[in-house]
This record gives C-alpha cells, sequence and structure tokens, in this order.
C-alpha cells in the first residue's frame, strides 16, 4: 500500500514537472514561508520599529548591486548551455568534449571571473559611500549602523564575486547541486540571522546573513566542484567567445534591465525611510519581502529550467520548448496566486484578531494591492526567461520604460501618500505596462524566431 502511494507521489510530481532541482527550488521557497513567519516574530520581539526600518533600508541599498552586476549572470547561464550541449563531466576529472566548445566555455570563463572580481571591488568602494552619505542625513539616536554598514558591505562584495561560478554550474547542467545549496544557504543564513537578534545583534543581522552565505559558497566553489574549476585553471582557450560581437550585444540590454529592476524592487524603502521615518519603511520592507518569496515561488519552477530551454533551441525543438515552457509557466503562475491568497487572508487575520504583528506590515489594503501585482508580474517574468533562453533580450526597452514609470510613481505617490501610494504605483505601472506588453512581445518574437 504504502509502496503504491510512493510511485503514485512520484508520478504525480513528474506530471506537474517537478525534478530533483526543482524540488531544491520549491524546498527553499516553501523553507521561506515558515522561516520568514519566524523572522517577523522575532524582528517585532527584538528589533524596535526604527531598527527594522534601518534593517531593510540596508537590504535595499545593497541592492544596487544589480547597478553593478548589470544582470551579467543572466548572460552567462545561455552561453554556457550553448557550449555545454558538447560537453561533459564525471564528478572527478577536468571537463571533457569537443575542443572548439570546451575552448569557449573555458574562454567564457576567463572573461567573467575578471570582471566580477574587478566589480566586486567596485561595488564594496561606491555602496559603502553611498550608503554612509544616505543614512548619514539624518541623526538617529541610540542606532549604531556605522560599523554593521561596513562589515555588510565587504562581505555583499565578497559574495558579488560568487555570482559567475553560480552562473557558469546552471549552463553546465549542474542544476540539482547549485539549488541544493541554494537551499542549504537559505536555512543556515535564517538561522544565523535568529541566533544574532536573539543574542542582541540588532542590525549585525545583515552581516550574519550574507557571511553564511558566503561560506556556503565556498564549500560550494572550493570543496564539491573544486576540480570542475580546476579545467579553467589548467587548460587554455584556443578558440574565444568574442565579448564584443557576441556577449555584449544581449549584456547590453540584459544591463538596461537590471539597472530598471532596481527602480522596481528596491527603491520603496529608501524614498518611505526619506520621506516618512524608518517605522513605515520598515513595515513596508517586511510586507514586501512576503511578497519576493511569493515571486521567487514562481522561479522555483521556471529558473532550473532555462538550461533546458537553451538545449531545446539549440535543437530547433521548438514544439516540445513551447510544450515545456507553457506547462511550467501555469503551475508556476497558479503556485503564487495560492500563496498571495492565503498571506492576504493571514494579514486579514492578524488585523482581526489585533495581534501585534499587524503592527510590523502594512495594512491590508496595501498589501492587497502588492499581491495582486506580484501575480500579474509572473506572466512577464516567465517570458522574459523564455525569451532569454534564445540568447537575446527583446524585453529589454519594456523592462527600461517600466523600471523608470515604476521609480518616478513610487517617488510622486509614496512621497505623497505613503505605503499606499507606492504599493498602487507598482500595480498600475505592472497592469498597465508591464503584462499587456511582454504578451505583445512574446507574441512577435514567437512569429519571427521559430519560421
Amino acid at each position: 500500500m504504502s509502496s503504491s502511494i510512493f510511485s503514485h507521489g512520484i508520478r504525480f510530481l513528474r506530471w506537474i514537472e517537478v525534478d530533483r532541482a526543482v524540488a531544491y527550488s520549491i524546498l527553499e521557497k516553501v523553507w521561506r514561508f515558515p522561516a520568514g513567519l519566524i523572522t517577523l516574530l522575532l524582528i517585532s520581539s527584538y528589533l524596535t520599529p526604527e531598527i527594522q526600518g534601518f534593517y531593510f533600508t540596508f537590504i535595499s541599498v545593497l541592492a544596487l548591486q544589480g547597478l553593478i552586476e548589470l544582470g551579467f549572470t543572466l548572460v552567462i547561464t545561455p552561453f554556457a548551455s550553448h557550449e555545454w550541449v558538447h560537453l561533459g563531466w564525471d564528478g572527478k576529472n577536468p571537463i571533457s568534449g569537443e575542443e572548439k566548445p570546451l575552448s569557449r566555455l573555458i574562454s567564457l570563463g576567463h572573461l567573467v571571473f575578471k570582471w566580477y572580481l574587478v566589480a566586486g571591488i567596485l561595488f564594496i568602494l561606491c555602496v559603502f559611500t553611498a550608503g554612509n552619505w544616505f543614512f548619514s542625513q539624518e541623526i538617529h539616536p541610540g542606532i549604531n549602523w556605522q560599523g554593521p554598514w561596513l562589515v555588510a558591505t565587504i562581505l555583499a562584495g565578497l559574495q558579488f564575486f560568487t555570482f559567475p561560478f553560480y552562473a557558469i554550474l546552471e549552463g553546465c547542467n549542474q542544476i540539482k547541486n547549485v539549488y541544493f545549496f541554494r537551499l542549504i544557504k537559505a536555512i543556515f543564513s535564517a538561522l544565523s540571522m535568529w541566533l544574532v537578534m536573539i543574542s542582541g545583534g540588532e542590525l549585525w543581522i545583515v552581516a550574519a546573513v550574507l557571511g553564511s552565505r558566503f561560506l556556503i559558497d565556498l564549500i560550494l566553489i572550493l570543496g564539491l566542484y573544486r576540480n570542475f574549476f580546476k579545467s579553467f585553471i589548467s587548460i587554455t582557450p584556443t578558440t574565444h567567445i568574442l565579448w564584443k560581437s557576441e556577449v555584449w550585444p544581449m549584456q547590453w540590454r540584459i544591463s538596461l534591465g537590471a539597472i530598471s529592476a532596481y527602480f522596481i524592487f528596491s527603491i520603496y524603502s529608501p524614498i518611505l525611510f526619506h520621506y516618512h521615518g524608518p517605522v513605515i519603511a520598515g513595515q513596508f520592507g517586511m510586507t514586501w519581502q512576503v511578497v519576493e518569496v511569493l515571486s521567487g515561488l514562481a522561479s522555483a519552477w521556471i529558473l532550473p529550467k532555462v538550461p533546458r530551454y537553451s538545449t531545446l533551441i539549440a535543437q530547433k525543438n521548438y514544439v516540445e520548448l513551447n510544450r515545456y515552457f507553457f506547462r511550467n509557466s501555469s503551475i508556476a503562475i497558479t503556485a503564487t496566486l495560492l500563496g498571495a491568497v492565503m498571506f492576504g487572508l493571514f494579514v486579514h487575520g492578524l488585523n482581526i484578531f489585533e495581534f501585534q504583528l499587524a503592527e510590523r506590515l502594512l495594512p491590508l489594503f496595501p498589501t492587497t494591492l502588492l499581491l495582486l501585482a506580484v501575480v500579474a508580474t509572473q506572466i512577464p517574468n516567465c517570458i522574459a526567461s523564455y525569451l532569454r533562453s534564445h540568447k537575446k533580450d527583446p524585453m529589454v526597452g519594456l523592462h527600461v520604460i517600466f523600471g523608470m514609470t515604476n521609480g518616478l510613481l513610487v517617488w510622486f505617490l509614496g512621497s505623497r501618500f505613503g505605503a499606499e501610494g507606492a504599493a498602487t504605483s507598482y500595480l498600475v505601472a505592472v497592469v498597465l505596462l508591464l503584462l499587456p506588453g511582454a504578451i505583445f512581445i512574446f507574441n512577435r518574437c514567437q512569429r519571427e524566431w521559430h519560421k
């Protein structure tokens, strides 16, 4: 009986496109729900509303790494995938396969490792200076933010350098282990945060989270994949991927999208912090963190499938590609919708029964606006992953316009109407601009690319 139930369970998981990589990715997102709830409770118990505001604004300012990273990891994965079709790795020896694809993969690694080393140093210098200036605009007695901010920027810069390693591993079909380690990072970063918070560490919790993640990254890169990355040292490439003619045409488009992403995802807390103080910024930041978890739930089905999309595109198997894409996208959007409904009911219950935790979150109205927006956003997100798997990014113009429009709306409405204005800005920009624009571009590209 038990074996029959188990076999039916396995078939069901396969039917909804859950392989081991997706399972790890889903577990990471599922973990974030109870972990997020525990974090909310601990924040409300161990951090003042002002410290909470500083914490979430720290995270938003550190997100400036997107302006320096410029979305390069989104370029690396499909390029590596297209070369990996002709290569393989047994887990012990160097990477093997056809000489030309191997040489091109190694040259790609050399390019991105150097680029991220320089970019990581720039990140530490620029973001520390920008954050130091921003947080110094007003005096906040009793809040010691200088030391935690310095250490957090250094650790964020170190972790920044690990990004290309993950991108190459994903492109080389090492999805299962990559997502397993991301699950481990999510667990240990939460545990580290809770321990430091309970110990009275206040804003040092940011450094605890970043430090634990970086240690896990080192175990993956220098431990499990030590021999894999030795290939990038021992092999001298004879055929190179040309950055200017091959990578740059896609990178500059994604770079613009990465810049606009800051104005889509990270502008809220700094604006609310500046105009309405750390308490309102903290409420929005805590609610927005849950919204991002819901968005991440959708990516659990989509991002692990990008290398598979790229492989099918390289094989010109467009029928299977579209079947695979629509199936995964439907599951991802449905999962986000269910999660949004559950969180909306949770916030409603907190307010009905007047739990103290409700004071640390946004009221139900702006929360509902954000939840509606995040569900609608999953359609463009799925489309973007599909199109980028072709080593192109035709949505860059749309993302730039959307990001700038959202940023201006958040500044205009958020500065005047607080959290309600900021949430309204996001929903309006998604429904009236991003969603219809993405559907139009998707239909046009399918007609032109798959003739």
